[in-house]
């Protein structure tokens, strides 16, 4: 199996959160969508739906529509409920992120199970689960949107699973060095002295001020061309 996750929405009302839900999927890097008795037979086609997916067309164009949970679960060994609060009675519930970690190691077919906007999973539906899988929220407010939900735990699971690399920008490529500043603060210097603002006689305090006012900004290389720029500009004969 190339893509042992699947992400499972039971009884969607809205078509635009059956796009959201599988943009989300996509930038983790997930594409098995199933959807269990949507309000409407059309929703992978509705416009809705296409476009609050943006971009994310061939996650939608590879999902399927079926009938009921036990066919939506056809293959994977491991399910995930998802759920605000716990039940008195069915699987056990944790957070994501004590649950998923360990799961991963495993390497089982996992499906994430989504309720409807309105109610969440049904009691009968957990039941069928493994683990209840709870986002941690505010206590007083924990109510999350469909696609926000699928999102989280889709981001959480792909951490699990070792995440994406980031393209880092190392702070030497992007801030300018101290010669860059020396040089910057000479050129005002001269400036400041043209235009008649700093007394070369009398300079008190002036430079080694901007020296460490210019510390404090972490000036990059392109605002030191500016601010060079600027000084060029200030003693230009405008005759």
């Amino acid at each position: 199996m190339s893509d042992p996750t699947r992400f499972i929405l039971i009884e969607t009302s809205h078509p635009g959160n059956v796009g959201a839900a599988a943009r989300a999927i996509k930038v983790m890097g997930f594409a098995d969508l199933v959807l269990v008795r949507p309000r409407f037979a059309d929703v992978l086609q509705r416009e809705d739906t296409r476009a609050m997916a943006s971009g994310a067309h061939d996650v939608l164009e590879g999902a399927r529509v079926v009938a009921s949970l036990a066919e939506a679960l056809d293959g994977m060994s491991h399910i995930c409920a998802t759920a605000m609060t716990p039940r008195d009675f069915g699987p056990p519930t944790f957070a994501p992120r004590a649950h998923l970690p360990a799961l991963a190691a495993g390497g089982e077919g996992v499906a994430f199970v989504f309720g409807p906007e309105r109610t969440g999973l049904a009691n009968e539906d957990v039941y069928r689960c493994h683990v209840c899988l709870s986002i941690p929220t505010h206590p007083d407010y924990g109510s999350l949107n469909l696609a926000q939900a699928v999102q989280l735990l889709a981001y959480d699971w792909r951490q699990a699973l070792g995440g994406f690399g980031v393209e880092e920008r190392r702070a030497s490529d992007l801030f300018a060095d101290g010669a860059a500043i020396q040089g910057l603060l000479e050129h005002w210097q001269r400036t400041l002295v043209a235009i008649g603002y700093l007394d070369p006689a009398s300079p008190k305090k002036l430079v080694p001020r901007l020296n460490q006012l210019a510390n404090r900004l972490r000036l990059t290389r392109e605002e030191v061309h500016i601010l060079r720029g600027i000084a060029r500009a200030a003693t230009l004969d405008r005759r």
